[in-house]
């Protein structure tokens, strides 16, 4: 995902980093879902720096819409050592796999629903200051029950929440919603659907 993800963000941001190139990277730990490298850049006038780089595979969200109310879940995220509310999400861990697919599949996971429609709302840099993370983010609506699929001690202990659409704002506002992906998400979906504020 490393070099789609930089081909992404120089189309989506119209520049192409003329100015600096890759001089040389090296791998300092593989882990199970990312990796780290320490990476030498040169920049104008052959000036030459170093940079920490994550290497992400890619990650799929899902704002999910039943009727008036988004289907959010609240998990253990171990970074924060907290749970965590948030939309749907997954990484891209399936080679060459369409990231719709992948989406579908984190929808019947987490909360155990198939959406008739899907819409791509916005493909998102999380930090790319240190990471290629490329997530796409989709509107699920249509949605209709089937038998979760729960993945691992966290999606096992994850709960449901209904938000209404209405609520949503108010709850970035406070910040009972922190999640990045979501709020970005959450609001893109709003303005899709015309929800106004409570």
């Amino acid at each position: 995902m490393g070099a789609e993800s930089i081909e992404w963000h120089m189309s989506a941001a119209g520049g192409n980093g003329s100015h600096f190139e890759k001089v040389s990277e090296r791998l300092v730990f593989e882990g199970a879902v990312v990796s780290g490298y320490r990476s030498t850049f040169r920049g104008p006038g052959g000036v030459e720096f170093e940079r920490d780089v994550i290497k992400h595979p890619g990650a799929v969200s899902v704002v999910a819409i039943d009727g008036d109310e988004a289907l959010l879940v609240r998990q253990y995220r171990v970074a924060m050592e907290a749970d965590v509310l948030e939309i749907v999400a997954g990484k891209r861990d399936v080679p060459g796999e369409d990231p719709v697919v992948t989406a579908e599949r984190e929808l019947v996971e987490e909360v155990g629903y198939v959406a008739d429609n899907y819409e791509l709302l916005i493909s998102l840099v999380h930090s790319p200051g240190f990471c290629d993370e490329v997530n796409h983010i989709y509107l699920a609506t249509g949605l209709q029950p089937t038998e979760r699929d729960l993945q691992g001690i966290e999606e096992e202990l994850m709960t449901t929440e209904r938000v209404p659409l209405r609520e949503i704002r108010a709850q970035i506002t406070t910040g009972a919603i922190t999640d990045a992906k979501s709020v970005v998400g959450l609001l893109l979906a709003l303005e899709r659907l015309g929800v106004g504020s409570v």
